[in-house]
């Protein structure tokens, strides 16, 4: 039975006839208004005649980009020029009508443009401006240039991962953006927030989205060790645990799960062994007992090592490549993946992580060509397409 079906009446879009305006690039900003347009909401990306970057991201088919795709299904294309006075009064225009203004510009970009935050709010005392950066709005390092990679290194992460890698003293290279994905998910988390208390107070506000201060909310134990000159106990060192075939990754949380794992590696003895009898022991001795364990998973296949795991109700995986997840029958029964069209052809995009049972969250069918909604949106605001802005008439004054 899925989540929806408990529910008694039709689900609907929790975030339907909220509007949108996207101006944000990359990965953080438009993960974040991914999730709004799958709530429900308009979204309206605005990019320039040339498109962000993101769309000549592999892989692509017909010039297509399925990354971009997957950032940005179920929003409407806009192009404008925000340097031209035009474009900024189109802003302004579909600002007036809008609920939510996502940015992820360096700090001071949208104050030049003249369409920061003090500048929307006179045109709409209800809009919930959102701002994602690297190291926020304020401060001595707001204005420096910031990409994930290099807030995965400025705010210690890499340095408090490296300490779980036993013999080494490089820091591990960047490849998935964790800085990224996590700051959207909290720029939503704040957005949705800013709608309720909208709701009390009728008035909008700013929101300000620090990615530095993202990554180190993910560096909780260290964090509070960092603060203290005494020496923190040793953690466990979760990590491969070698089988005859591949790899297994084994997590003990708890006295429960430490005793099935004695017992099925044949080392009953070792619950009550000094050593291991306590948590505050294992952790001491972490490493003698996963060698214990590791000399029962060696005899086995990783397929052999897991039925036993699992029959005695211990915590453990096989190492699996992306594709090999996305088989998973568990996401196929959970409906994870929906299948969306582009003008390259057809791919399969993540939903959400989470499930509702009053409200829809599947994404769009169909992703928007460059400019598809331009000429409509201009009408809609008193433009015409490409026409110059009356004289004396703006959004504020019409």
């Amino acid at each position: 039975m899925q989540l929806a079906d408990k529910h008694e009446g039709k689900t609907t879009k929790a975030f339907a006839g909220l509007r949108v305006l996207d101006f944000s690039t990359t990965i953080a900003g438009p993960h974040c208004t991914r999730m709004l347009a799958d709530m429900g909401a308009e979204v309206i990306k605005i990019e320039s005649d040339g498109g962000e970057t993101m769309r000549t991201r592999p892989p692509l088919r017909k010039g297509c980009s399925t990354t971009f795709g997957q950032l940005n299904v179920g929003k409407k294309s806009v192009v404008l020029d925000l340097k031209s006075e035009d474009g900024k009064e189109a802003v302004r225009r579909l600002a007036a009508t809008s609920d939510i203004l996502v940015e992820n510009f360096r700090p001071g970009v949208m104050r030049r443009l003249r369409l920061d935050y003090d500048s929307m709010r006179q045109i709409n005392p209800r809009l919930i401006y959102c701002s994602i950066s690297g190291y926020g709005q304020t401060g001595p390092s707001a204005e420096l240039p910031a990409y994930a990679p290099v807030i995965h290194a400025a705010s210690g992460y890499d340095m408090a991962h490296l300490a779980y890698q036993p013999g080494r003293s490089r820091p591990d290279y960047c490849g998935i953006y964790h800085a990224d994905v996590v700051t959207g998910t909290y720029g939503f988390g704040a957005i949705a927030s800013a709608l309720y208390q909208r709701t009390v107070t009728s008035l909008g506000q700013h929101i300000d989205v620090s990615m530095l201060e993202t990554m180190l909310s993910l560096t909780l134990t260290e964090l509070q060790s960092s603060q203290f000159a005494v020496k923190p106990p040793p953690r466990p060192m979760f990590g491969p645990t070698e089988t005859a075939s591949g790899y297994v990754m084994i997590t003990i949380a708890s006295e429960k799960t430490f005793r099935g794992l004695m017992e099925v590696i044949g080392r009953p003895q070792w619950i009550s062994d000094p050593r291991f009898s306590t948590y505050a022991a294992r952790r001491e001795n972490w490493a003698e007992m996963m060698d214990g364990v590791e000399a029962w998973s060696r005899q086995l296949t990783t397929d052999a090592c897991l039925a036993a795991l699992g029959a005695a109700g211990v915590p453990a995986s096989a190492y699996r490549t992306v594709s090999e997840a996305l088989a998973d029958p568990q996401l196929a029964q959970r409906q994870a993946l929906s299948e969306v069209r582009d003008e390259g052809g057809s791919f399969q995009v993540l939903n959400l992580p989470f499930r509702m049972s009053g409200a829809d969250t599947a994404p769009a069918e169909t992703m928007a060509v460059l400019g598809e909604h331009t000429d409509a949106l201009r009408a809609e605001i008193g433009l015409a397409s490409d026409a110059p802005i009356p004289s004396g008439k703006t959004a504020a004054t019409r």
